[in-house]
């Protein structure tokens, strides 16, 4: 177990104190996760809709950034945190309110890279929109060691 993975049990458990980011922008959490997946379950409030009913797609990339990191977080090393240095949002058909299965997975590791994917499907299978992201690893040590020179760990 690694401390991402024991986050997740703690995340999936709903024992864990979420970041406010979380809470304020009503994202949810995670329904379930293994090596190398993440899948939640999330039905937008109408707040976060445009004014034709469509949901606006900055929150649905916040919502990608959330599970594309959740994923990276099954394989991560216990000695290393991570950064999204690339995400890309692809959106297939038009978001409304309904609900949303939201599942992403690792793609390829390297030793400084974790590149993950996601899609995000309404209840009757359709593809609403896909994400890519990359994340780039950092040894805990250099992360905590560059604290002091303004950076923020992660």
């Amino acid at each position: 177990m690694t401390w991402a993975t024991e986050r997740l049990d703690l995340i999936k458990a709903g024992t864990m104190d979420v970041p406010p980011v979380v809470t304020t922008l009503g994202m949810g959490l995670l329904d379930d996760w293994g090596p190398g997946w993440v899948r939640k379950s999330w039905t937008p409030r109408p707040a976060l809709l445009n004014g034709d009913g469509s949901l606006f797609g900055g929150y649905l990339a916040a919502l990608a950034d959330q599970i594309l990191a959740f994923a990276a977080m099954t394989v991560v090393a216990d000695d290393v945190h991570f950064r999204t240095v690339n995400l890309q949002m692809q959106f297939v058909k038009v978001g409304r309110a309904h609900p949303l299965t939201i599942e992403a997975k690792v793609v390829s590791t390297s030793r400084q890279l974790i590149t993950v994917a996601a899609e995000f499907r309404r209840p009757d299978g359709e593809m609403v929109a896909t994400a890519q992201a990359q994340q780039v690893t950092t040894s805990m040590v250099t992360a905590f060691a560059n604290l002091g020179e303004g950076a923020t760990s992660g």
